[in-house]
């Protein structure tokens, strides 16, 4: 079995079958990873440079371990430190990386499509890590699977965005995923944060909190993305909270138990309060347990699609 794409650019290049596949694969990894040894040799000769753009905590040492699970040689290149500042373009500065015989580049940019414009100008196989506000690949896989580990099955289940559905390139990311899989998708939030296109992806739009966490199976509760938005698209965050904020008071007064996910980074008390990320409903930190595994099925996968 083999993915049928030679680059992760995107959720929509991926078909149920690459999904599912890459699923199986971090199964097999997640074993590996709960044994007292958690390396294995597949990527041995492998060369991945990391090239953050934009700032980045969770997602590149999530790449980073998982890439040195695999055994691979990893490179780091944070731009903000780079000749990049100098002026150099982004073709460049990946070309003189490549020059050291890298054979994967993990990327992530402040500009939408710049990982796919890259993969059409650069001989190495590229991952997306997050390009503006347009996909998140790995952080849409890694959510879906962790739905799986926790039901079963993603197909069927009620999966409610709620925040910043138009910055968010998780939430494209995970409306893709989650759909092709099978799974029934809401988006809540204010209408200023809400795309227009959005009913052509196929999802319901709700923008009362209660109504839909009360149709949900699972909430995944994203954070306003100040740093992207240009005007104000709503009067302050205190009344943002008390609109869309997800509190204990509210998830302990609704008519089932849901699960309660979260992208990261948390803004604890504007989007969820510590009570509700920290209780037994959340699956957070499997979130970031399964982004290990999910990355590491990923980067093997398409190693063995070198040509």
């Amino acid at each position: 079995m083999a993915l049928s794409t030679r680059h992760l650019l995107g959720i929509k290049d991926l078909n149920k079958a690459d999904i599912e596949l890459i699923f199986e694969t971090a199964d097999n990894f997640k074993t590996v990873l709960n044994r007292p040894i958690k390396k294995v040799p597949s990527l041995r000769d492998v060369t991945i440079a990391n090239i953050f753009f934009e700032n980045s905590t969770r997602t590149r040492l999530s790449f980073e371990l998982a890439e040195k699970r695999l055994s691979a040689d990893v490179v780091n290149f944070a731009a903000s430190s780079s000749s990049v500042s100098k002026g150099e373009t982004l073709i460049d500065t990946v070309n003189n990386i490549l020059a050291m015989k890298v054979d994967m580049v993990v990327m992530r940019h402040p500009y939408a499509g710049a990982g796919i414009f890259l993969s059409k100008h650069v001989k190495a196989q590229i991952v997306n890590a997050g390009d503006g506000a347009h996909e998140h690949p790995t952080q849409a896989l890694l959510d879906a699977f962790s739905i799986r580990e926790r039901y079963g099955d993603v197909a069927g289940k009620k999966v409610v965005i709620v925040g910043d559905i138009l910055h968010s390139r998780v939430a494209l990311s995970n409306i893709l995923c989650l759909k092709q899989l099978g799974a029934e998708v809401m988006v809540c939030g204010p209408t200023t944060l809400i795309p227009k296109y959005i009913g052509s992806l196929g999802v319901k739009v709700e923008h009362n909190l209660i109504k839909a966490l009360n149709w949900c199976d699972v909430a995944n509760m994203l954070r306003i993305q100040l740093e992207r938005q240009d005007i104000k698209y709503f009067p302050s965050l205190r009344e943002y909270t008390m609109l869309y904020g997800l509190n204990k008071q509210i998830l302990d007064g609704l008519n089932k138990e849901i699960t309660v996910m979260h992208p990261g980074p948390i803004n604890r008390g504007v989007e969820i309060t510590s009570d509700v990320a920290d209780s037994k409903q959340s699956i957070i930190l499997d979130q970031v347990e399964n982004g290990v595994a999910i990355r590491m099925a990923v980067l093997y996968l398409l190693a063995g699609q070198a040509v």
